[in-house]
């Protein structure tokens, strides 16, 4: 097993565990409720009919079925991407229940091998999952993709990772960091930034994260700096 396949058979157990053991919406997790900065971005677009929304790493729908429920009845869609079994099962059952199920579309695939059509969609979200492509030139193609993919005056929201650590808490042992692409603050905004040269940064801010998780049954503590990148596409010609 390489290292890209060992990162994500660990991903693969921590999210499954997390789809079986915590419902959506219900207290006490990260799947309690949507992304602030996800439904405000959803929400400065609510003047326009007929919005289609992509969802990178859509996971069982903590962004995507609220976003659905606020275009409901407006003709859009919600075009959500994930390559985990237990995340799509989650999310057929969740989008039946929220009553969402004729907006939701669901692919199954790997985002860095997804291919996105051009001019398709006003919002584009991606919330921890760009990190998570096998190479950093596949993370810049996803990116260009992204991009070629919104409508004039459409949004690009992105939450990242960058300079991932893991603790094993009991040693206070450093451990290599079971992340796929795993840049420094600095470049990864470099690279956001020139990616969508021209556009308006709608927020931009960086926040530092830690928490505990468990690697081969053993409590980790998981340390990162977040970076949140909303733009908008120019409504004009360049």
């Amino acid at each position: 097993m390489n290292r890209i396949e060992l990162i994500r058979n660990e991903e693969k157990k921590y999210h499954d565990y997390c789809y079986d053991n915590y419902k959506l919406f219900e207290k006490g997790f990260w799947l309690y409720k949507p992304v602030k900065t996800v439904m405000e971005s959803i929400a400065s677009l609510e003047g326009k009919g007929h919005l289609n929304v992509l969802d990178l790493g859509a996971g069982v729908g903590r962004n995507s079925i609220p976003i659905a429920e606020k275009i409901k009845g407006k003709g859009g869609k919600v075009v959500c991407v994930d390559l985990l079994d237990s995340a799509i099962e989650k999310l057929i059952e969740y989008s039946k229940k929220f009553d969402v199920e004729d907006i939701i579309e669901i692919e199954k695939a790997d985002i860095g091998k997804y291919s996105i059509k051009e001019d398709e969609y006003d919002l584009i979200v991606a919330v921890s999952s760009l990190e998570h492509v096998s190479a950093e030139n596949i993370l810049d193609s996803v990116l260009n993709q992204m991009a070629q993919g919104t409508k004039k005056g459409g949004i690009n929201c992105i939450i990242i990772n960058s300079e991932v650590e893991e603790i094993e808490i009991e040693s206070n042992k450093q451990l290599d960091a079971f992340m796929e692409i795993n840049l420094t603050t600095d470049q990864m905004i470099d690279k956001l930034k020139n990616n969508y040269k021209g556009w308006e940064v709608v927020k931009q801010l960086v926040r530092p994260l830690e928490y505990q998780i468990v690697r081969n049954e053993n409590p980790v503590l998981l340390k990162s700096k977040a970076i949140t990148f909303v733009v908008q596409k120019n409504s004009k010609e360049f």
